[in-house]
């Protein structure tokens, strides 16, 4: 049986694909929005993360929102500097690579690497009690059946290496990929990072509007230390 979960002070909001909102009583996070119902608030301070420019996880009319919530800061992966739709004026644009870190409001961002493109970010927030917070983007241990076994093995490799770099770090709640287009390694990038990692808690991400998927990944790890979300629908929201 698990513990209980500690209460963390915080909502998280599912938008779509691996767009999540993170709220708590100052600031107002928003992870790679590409589309979906997004309502922001006036009264604190807006940061959107892009981890890398694939459209699946990078879309411009993020910055659409700075006319109407003006305290939005952005925090982007370097591959998206140059893009074609870049707002003119970029001093609330910050860029990152793997490996960097920026001090924002109350936000200590760290970037991390990734298996695919762009970069992962850790992020500690919180006045009080720091909580951290982890944002795979496009890390995972791309496992596609049906490619070549040299290709799997590098595939492994750098996954391996890339999470041994997160063995220090404390992670309370990690958004991470359990892609079904992977078939039955869907779940081998995530359930590598619970043991090594072992965050708090862990949300299914890059799946594709596979509600099912999650279901089952869920229900297959109910012995597990680490708690699950067991997203069902767009928009849903988890008090924490």
């Amino acid at each position: 049986m698990k513990a209980p979960l500690e209460k963390l002070g915080l909502r998280i909001e599912y938008i779509q694909h691996s767009g999540f909102i993170v709220e708590t009583d100052r600031e107002f996070l928003v992870f790679d929005y590409y589309q979906g119902q997004v309502q922001l608030p006036s009264h604190k301070q807006i940061t959107v993360f892009s981890s890398h420019v694939h459209p699946d996880h990078y879309n411009p009319e993020i910055f659409q929102w700075q006319t109407h919530y003006p305290n939005t800061h952005y925090i982007l992966s370097s591959d998206i500097q140059g893009h074609p739709q870049l707002p003119p004026g970029q001093e609330n644009l910050t860029f990152l690579s793997p490996y960097e870190e920026v001090h924002q409001h109350d936000l200590t961002i760290r970037t991390y690497g990734s298996t695919d493109a762009g970069v992962s970010f850790l992020v500690e927030l919180g006045a009080k009690e720091r909580l951290h917070l982890f944002h795979a983007g496009d890390l995972n241990w791309w496992h596609w059946r049906g490619e070549p076994e040299a290709d799997i093995l590098w595939a492994e490799k750098m996954f391996k290496e890339e999470i041994a770099k997160l063995k220090e770090e404390r992670i309370d709640i990690a958004f991470f990929p359990v892609d079904p287009r992977l078939e039955q390694s869907s779940c081998l990038g995530a359930e590598y990072f619970i043991q090594e990692i072992h965050p708090q808690i862990l949300v299914p991400m890059h799946f594709w509007d596979d509600y099912p998927s999650i279901g089952s990944f869920v229900e297959k790890m109910t012995a597990s230390p680490t708690a699950i979300l067991d997203i069902k629908q767009t928009n849903q929201c988890f008090a924490l």
